[in-house]
């Protein structure tokens, strides 16, 4: 019975080989390269995916390829290729490499001279470990005994694009092939790891958005290529045959998300092509429906769509950069041409697989190489990006201080005409003057002494509050050092007593009593727990020091002349650390915080603000209560769409209506001589209306006030005519 079965199959071999489509018998020598065998395979198509080789082999009517490379597309199908290799070299094993790792399904079927089939399964179905030959292609070990010519037949499924580049040869040539393409690729992601670790440096470095949108890029667009060429597979998750079937689908969308982020941040969209952002919208949420439809099982679906916005969006987004460029933003410049070529190199690996280029490690390889020009031209865009943003405010500032000069030489030449014309005129006019220009220098001088006077106090009042802030951790840590020292020196001691034990001549026995005696003669279980809480308290005296820094140095912002986008919040609490020592544990402060977008402002007058206001209530609250407890500070924060609103209430004494209108003219103050210069709420108002913003004051004597201030979150310069 077998063997009628053995002569039956072989029987419709033989009667296949005449009825269907002869292809060219590949013959393999010795040479040293491997072959690509595109031309000498014959393809047919199962579209209901389910039948067996024998079926096939029935029924199946093969079509000769005439490419180097076969491209099937995209199709939920099974295909079968055919083909026949002549073994004249001198081995008896040749090596078939199916240069496409992304498939999701390759199994070999070789007939052999009795009929009988012998089978060999590749594929992302499969766990990596479990490959005949460890490389992220797919490679067959084809036994052809020499000067023999076998027959074999590969059924091939995959929900993404099928390109077949097939090369036969012996094993020396394929795996040197094999090995060139991980030189290659290895040359990529030591460029893209370099590249990912230097912009995530100028990341914390700078704090700059952008750079953490490109480290988001270079890093999804590293495991796609990853993903594409096999590697992921092989290095990243060999165990998960889900992650090998599905991360071709997921990580191209992913780094097509990112790209939209980083070019929305990148080119400032938002800001000179608001318009155009919604595009760029669309494309992101395109790409987040492709993601989700791979874990809703629609691979296909997602890799179409995917494709698809790639492209548009490839050419959507070399568009804006030209419009941006138009609008005077040069760092455009640098992205076109990075731009540019990663389609260039997108587009010859898409021709290389329609045979209008030659399949070959260059070919494919090209969206690689172009990936890694494309991150190193960007990473130089970064660079060239922050040097425009710093010549372009020298540039501001140098403008500044030439109108600054002109309008000092206009108001030097119209005091000198208008001396002269006085003179003219008359001599008591001239005395007159002589006299109103004394009197304007002294109040001049009066109110820079005052000014002075009032930033000398501000200045006493930091340095009170941080010397007194930082003394307790500070004292903390100096108190422990010592005792620390002490102990160090005694585990020293311990130590070199127990070498001197360690090198003696007695037994181990009494090694061992003496050593024991020794740990407890220093106590050395207390000795170790007493360590731990020294070196515990130095490090939270330390955390505590590095706190109180940070907070000095966020109020205290050198930043004058420069507007920043900084976070409200944030300049408060420095504020609150700077007057912490006013408190006298007496005076509770409640912090009412919302979550508030980064405010176009200057920090530092903005913290100056809130410590004049903070210091006046807490005055207030202790003019009230006296020594007695139950003084309350409320700050509140909220925002809407255009405004940042803060509120700072107290329980103090209140004020008044006629002093509420005195309230913020210079040199007024209801503090007693001394204690006050009467600038620092006129100050407060001048840099809230320099904010273009208002502040409100709502009061009751005995009750307490609250100072509602209103900054716009986008500063605009006013027009005064």
């Amino acid at each position: 019975m077998n063997c009628l079965k053995v002569v039956l199959i072989f029987f419709v071999f033989l009667l296949h080989g005449f009825i269907s489509v002869a292809e060219p018998i590949l013959s393999v020598r010795e040479n040293g390269v491997s072959k690509s065998i595109g031309k000498n395979v014959a393809i047919f198509e199962d579209s209901t995916g389910k039948m067996t080789l024998q079926d096939v082999i029935k029924s199946g009517v093969f079509t000769k390829s005439d490419a180097d490379v076969p491209n099937i597309g995209v199709s939920p199908s099974s295909f079968w290729i055919k083909f026949s290799v002549q073994n004249i070299s001198q081995n008896d094993r040749l090596l078939l490499e199916f240069d496409q790792p992304t498939i999701d399904e390759a199994t070999l079927y070789t007939v052999q001279p009795d009929g009988s089939i012998a089978t060999q399964a590749e594929g992302e179905f499969k766990k990596y470990h479990e490959r005949l030959y460890d490389n992220q292609n797919h490679v067959f070990a084809l036994d052809i005994p020499r000067g023999n010519t076998y027959t074999f037949y590969m059924r091939v499924k995959s929900g993404e694009q099928m390109v077949l580049p097939m090369f036969i040869g012996d094993t020396k040539s394929v795996l040197e092939s094999l090995m060139n393409k991980d030189v290659i690729f290895g040359l990529f992601f030591g460029i893209i790891l370099v590249m990912l670790f230097y912009n995530l440096f100028i990341y914390f470095t700078t704090r700059e958005k952008g750079y953490l949108y490109y480290v988001f890029y270079i890093l999804t667009l590293a495991l796609s290529q990853a993903s594409l060429s096999g590697y992921a597979f092989r290095f990243i998750w060999p165990g998960s045959t889900w992650m090998a079937q599905n991360s071709v689908y997921i990580f191209p969308s992913l780094g097509g998300l990112a790209a939209m982020l980083f070019v929305k941040e990148f080119l400032q969209t938002r800001i000179l092509v608001p318009k155009l952002t919604k595009g760029l919208n669309i494309l992101i949420g395109v790409f987040i429906f492709a993601i989700i439809a791979v874990f809703l099982g629609l691979k296909m679906l997602s890799f179409t769509i995917m494709q698809l916005n790639t492209i548009i969006g490839s050419l959507y987004v070399l568009y804006l950069s030209v419009v941006v460029l138009r609008k005077g933003n040069k760092s455009a410049q640098f992205f076109i041409v990075a731009w540019t070529i990663l389609l260039l190199g997108a587009t010859i690996f898409v021709l290389k697989d329609f045979g209008i280029f030659p399949y070959n490690n260059f070919t494919s390889s090209i969206l690689a190489i172009g990936s890694a020009i494309e991150v190193v031209l960007l990473s130089f865009a970064l660079a060239d990006k922050i040097n425009i943003l710093r010549k372009e405010r020298e540039a501001v500032q140098a403008q500044t201080l030439l109108a600054v000069e002109e309008n000092a030489r206009i108001v030097r030449e119209q005091n000198v005409l208008l001396e002269a014309k006085v003179t003219e005129r008359t001599q008591e006019l001239k005395a007159s003057n002589e006299e109103l220009n004394k009197t304007l220098i002294d109040l001049k001088e009066a109110e820079m002494q005052l000014v002075e006077s009032e930033k000398m106090a501000s200045l006493g009042q930091l340095t009170a509050g941080i010397a007194h802030e930082i003394n307790n951790p500070i004292n903390f840590v100096t108190s422990n050092v010592k005792p620390l020292k002490r102990d160090v020196e005694m585990v020293i001691e311990m130590l070199n007593q127990i070498e001197g034990i360690s090198l003696s001549e007695e037994s181990l026995d009494e090694k061992k009593q003496k050593i024991a005696d020794l740990k407890e003669e220093y106590d050395y279980d207390y000795l170790k727990t007493e360590i731990d809480y020294l070196i515990n308290g130095i490090n939270e005296g330390s955390s505590r020091t590095a706190e109180i820094v940070k907070g000095l140095r966020i109020f205290s912002r050198l930043d004058e002349d420069d507007l920043k986008r900084a976070d409200i919040n944030e300049g408060i609490d420095s504020t609150l650390v700077i007057v912490n020592n006013q408190l006298d544990n007496k005076i509770e402060i409640v912090k009412q915080y919302t979550a508030l977008p980064l405010v176009e402002c200057y920090p530092g007058k903005l913290n100056q603000v809130f410590m004049n206001i903070v210091s006046n209530a807490l005055y207030a609250i202790k003019a009230k209560l006296k020594d007695d407890k139950g003084g309350l500070l409320t700050i509140s924060t909220s925002a809407n769409d255009t405004h940042v609103l803060i509120s700072i209430k107290d329980n103090g004494t209140g004020m008044d209506e006629a002093t509420k209108k005195k309230l913020f003219e210079p040199f007024f103050t209801t503090k007693d001589v001394g204690e006050g210069t009467g600038l620092g709420l006129s100050i407060a108002y001048n840099t809230i209306v320099k904010h273009n913003g208002t502040i409100t004051v709502n009061s009751e004597v005995g009750v307490g006030t609250e100072f509602i201030i209103e900054i716009p979150i986008i500063h605009q310069t006013l027009n005064i005519a």
